[in-house]
């Protein structure tokens, strides 16, 4: 007899430089980030809460477990990538969720990205150190 398949609800989360590809399945609430546990794959705690955060307001913390595959940029930008692609999963999921989840700001992709470099500076903004003589 075949195995019944779950039912699951994807979402691509970005934020910077980091692309999450999230998938909900109905379970009880584990978190695995690249084949590891959440408090494994981060270290800080704000990091381990940004990511739960989608799940915590609309009180689904312990109907789905999630699975992500996370690529790209730094840790911060890794948890935003998450929470976006959890939070546009949940969107799926469950349309009555929406207002909830858009009214904390959690469907609005972060545009905020790293400003590129400028000739004749040495960052995006700074200048080489001025001397008179």
């Amino acid at each position: 007899m075949p195995k019944a398949e779950k039912k699951y609800y994807y979402g691509t989360g970005r934020r910077k430089k980091s692309v999450a590809r999230v998938r909900l399945i109905e379970g009880n609430g584990k978190i695995s980030i690249n084949g590891k546990d959440l408090d494994e794959f981060f270290g800080i705690e704000t990091l381990k809460v940004i990511v739960k955060q989608p799940l915590t307001v609309t009180n689904t913390l312990a109907k789905y477990d999630v699975i992500s595959s996370v690529n790209g940029g730094g840790y911060t930008g890794q948890a935003g990538a998450i929470r976006h692609g959890i939070a546009r999963a949940l969107n799926k999921a469950n349309q009555e969720l929406r207002p909830i989840l858009k009214s904390n700001g959690f469907l609005t992709r972060d545009p905020r990205m790293k400003e590129r470099k400028k000739y004749g500076l040495k960052k995006a903004r700074k200048a080489p150190q001025f001397s008179k003589r």
